[in-house]
């Protein structure tokens, strides 16, 4: 049996080729030609994954690393009998950490304290939940919005979007969704960005058409009075140069690219290929990248407590450096646009999570709040 499966899949070869004959592509790159005699197809966003790339060829079971699936054409799928599964939730805790890390550096760009400041988290499932627990312990006072929980949950605390939207921050983790009650495409449009409060803080790090990128970018040139935080763009590996340079802070959708989190999105759809096939699992991930240890961080006792935060987190994951390598694009000619894009993805350093990091010398207050945000306190 042969499989296909995305290069940038981490540990792919090792999982799949207990399998079958697993050969990697670049995501990019898988074609209908290259699938003619493959049965298992595994991909992470870049591949579209529909009857133009399927029909007539053996493919009967298609993984997606990835917990977003607006690329494949379910329907499709499931007309033709081809398996199906996702990694939903394999990157939660990554694009959380993500968040609080944005959070506390637009804190300090704008000297604005985070106790008491609201947060309109819109989309509160596998990511918003943990960007809730997140932005209750750096103090945050959350509005929580996501229709269809609110349709399912009677106790639910559901704001609507057009009043969450005066909240001081904005945060988004919607699935990318065209039709129905519930579409999100172009949420955030000419009228909804235009309706934000000057001074807020905008993070993006759902799907790219969730905010109608044209709109932003005429918001940010007339009036410079928000902070956007932005990893996903419209037009994905070619953002608009311009939206780019008015970022606040701009990132090569890496949010979700935790070390742990692409380890976790292997497992799943390893797991979920192997009960389709009927085989006991044989493959397991390591714990922790070879050569690699469990990080200890020693803090400042006369540091504040809001300095110790940052310091933590900030020493897991600094935002800002792939903020500088992201703007090295728009020194490139256009035509380097998408293939310096891809490369950031593919050649991302490696990032662990909060939970990875023992800190000593925490102040008791700060103590509390990084214990809350995941990190592990040693006396």
């Amino acid at each position: 049996m042969k499989i296909l499966f995305d290069e940038n899949i981490p540990y792919g070869y090792e999982a799949f080729s207990t399998l079958g004959v697993a050969q990697a592509s670049p995501g990019r790159a898988i074609t209908r030609d290259l699938l003619r005699d493959v049965e298992l197809l595994f991909v992470r966003s870049v591949t579209p994954v529909n009857a133009a790339l399927l029909e007539g060829t053996p493919v009967r079971f298609v993984a997606t690393a990835t917990s977003g699936s607006d690329h494949i054409d379910k329907d499709y799928l499931q007309a033709k009998q081809i398996a199906f599964c996702d990694a939903i939730g394999s990157n939660a805790e990554s694009v959380a950490e993500y968040v609080t890390a944005a959070l506390l550096t637009l804190s300090e760009l704008t000297a604005t304290p985070l106790p008491a400041r609201s947060i309109a988290i819109i989309g509160v499932g596998h990511v918003g939940r943990l960007v809730l627990a997140k932005a209750r312990a750096l103090g945050l006072r959350p509005i929580l919005t996501d229709p269809p929980r609110a349709r399912t949950e009677p106790d639910f605390p559901h704001t609507p979007i057009d009043d969450a939207l005066s909240a001081d921050i904005i945060t988004l983790h919607t699935p990318l969704t065209f039709q129905g009650q519930d579409a999100t495409f172009h949420l955030l449009n000419e009228r909804r960005l235009n309706a934000l409060k000057p001074g807020t803080w905008l993070i993006q790090t759902s799907r790219g058409e969730v905010v109608d990128s044209r709109s932003l970018l005429a918001r940010l040139a007339n009036a410079r009075d928000l902070f956007s935080v932005l990893d996903v763009w419209e037009n994905e590996p070619c953002p608009e140069p311009a939206l780019i340079a008015r970022a606040t802070i701009a990132t090569p959708h890496i949010a979700g690219y935790s070390w742990p989190s692409k380890i976790n999105a292997t497992k799943i759809i390893y797991d979920a290929a192997c009960k389709f096939l009927n085989t006991t699992p044989s493959w397991s991930p390591p714990q922790l990248p070879t050569g690699m240890s469990s990080p200890t961080l020693y803090l400042d006792p006369l540091q504040p407590t809001p300095s110790q935060i940052t310091t933590a987190v900030r020493s897991v994951y600094d935002i800002l450096a792939d903020d500088s390598r992201m703007r090295q694009l728009l020194f490139k000619p256009l035509s380097e646009h998408g293939p310096y894009f891809d490369f950031l993805r593919k050649n991302y350093p490696i990032r662990l999570e909060f939970h990875h990091t023992q800190v000593r010398g925490a102040s008791p207050p700060a103590a509390s709040v990084l214990s809350q945000l995941g990190f592990t306190l040693l006396t």
